[in-house]
Order: C-alpha cells, then structure tokens, then sequence
C-alpha cells in the first residue's frame, strides 16, 4: 500500500445535510466555539487541503488564528501555519485569493510561515505558473488529478495529518476511495430545505456501508453545534 498520511475530514452542515446555501453569501454554519475547536485542528494538522472551488466560493485563509497555538507549534520546530493544499483540473484560480496572498488579522503572513501548494494536470500548472508569479508550488498531479497520488506526494514532504476542509466533490471522492481516516462533522441546530444547496456526501460507493460501518468515537456540543466524530477502521489503527 502507498503511504499516505492520516486524514481527517472536518464539515460543518445543517440538519439536511448541506454545506451551503445557493444564496450569495456563504451560509454560516458554526460560531464561536466551533471556530476555536477547528482552529485547534488546524494547529495539531501538518497540512489543509481542500478543493478549488472552495478557494473560489469561500476564499478560505488556512491559517491558525490563535496566536499561543502559532507559537507552539514554532516551538516544536514546525512551520507556524500548516502547508495550504488545493487541487484544480481547470486551473482556474485567482492570484488574489487570499489562499495565495495569506492575508492573516496583522497583515500578510510571510510565504515561508504558511507554504501553498497547488496539484493539478499539466495544462492548469502550465497555466497558473504564470499566473501566481511564486505565490505557490505548482505539482503535476494526473488528468484528472488523482488523489492517491496528492496525498502520497504529501506524506514524501513529511505530511503526517492532513486536515480536508472542503468542498462537497473532494469530500465525496475521499470518502468513496476510501481515503478518509477519520470524519469530523459539526451538525448545526437548522434546515435548508434547498433542494439545488451543496450536500455533504454525494451518490457513490462508499466502502463504510452497512456492512462496514465507521465507528462512533466522540459525540459533544460545541456551543450552538453538536460534534460527531467517526474513525474509520483503517483510521483507528493509523491513529494507535
């Protein structure tokens, strides 16, 4: 077997099941407390990925907000915001997403403090590597990018927990290749009811079915939020 890292995939959903609203504003989903818990994960993480169209809907920083968790981890000799991870098939990214510029509360983080890669096929690298003059790592990755391959490549780079944090596409196809260790879901208090929103898991094959279920090893609430956290079997021993 390939050697990859343990991955955690943390989603914040409605009763329903849906990420987000189709409306124009990103649907808020968590507060407070939740954002602290997930800042936490991020800290104990050696990597985030999430998909392309997370940086283009979300515009999503990827850094550690709090400042004691920064200094922890430059303590213990890591890099003081994990490695920023997306994939794109089309190559359609924005240079000015903060993704890229690391627009932290105080200003710019410094590239080294908070490295970026981008895996894609070799026309959206090709492309992007005029596009974001540095901004980021470009990494050939398949056509279509092949997720087996991202995460091996991570684990070469010394990836040993990578933190998915969206979207819908790259939370399913993780979870039907069975590429998901352990799944953290943040259910909020409310329904959608929006039959064209965005849904956690979509149509698929998933190896944890009925007959291989994931086991439940943690259920708590998180301010307006309850916390479901799932182990896959895999996972469980990974994690020992």
């Amino acid at each position: 077997m390939t050697e990859r890292p343990y991955v955690v995939l943390s989603c914040a959903i409605s009763l329903d099941g849906c990420l987000d609203s189709t409306g124009p504003d990103r649907l808020v989903l968590s507060g407070a407390e939740d954002l602290d818990r997930v800042d936490a994960e991020r800290a104990a993480a050696d990597a985030i990925l999430v998909g392309a169209g997370t940086v283009r809907r979300d515009d999503p920083r990827l850094l550690i907000r709090a400042p004691a968790r920064r200094a922890a981890r430059l303590a213990q000799g890591r890099p003081e915001h994990p490695l920023g991870v997306t994939i794109t098939a089309s190559g359609d990214l924005d240079p000015r997403a903060r993704f890229f510029t690391r627009a932290g509360d105080d200003g710019p983080v410094p590239a080294a403090a908070a490295p970026r890669l981008v895996y894609g096929p070799a026309a959206a690298v090709s492309v992007l590597r005029g596009r974001l003059d540095g901004q980021a790592e470009m990494v050939l990755a398949g056509d279509p990018p092949r997720l087996g391959d991202v995460l091996a490549d991570l684990a070469r780079r010394g990836a040993g927990r990578v933190m998915v944090e969206g979207g819908a596409r790259l939370g399913t196809e993780l979870l039907t290749q069975g590429l998901v260790d352990e799944l953290q879901l943040a259910v909020a208090p409310f329904f959608v009811g929006d039959p064209a929103a965005p849904r956690f898991a979509g149509p698929g094959h998933y190896p944890a079915g009925p007959g291989h279920p994931l086991t439940l090893a943690e259920t708590r609430p998180v301010g307006d939020v309850v916390l479901l956290r799932y182990i896959s079997g895999s996972g469980g021993d990974r994690a020992g």
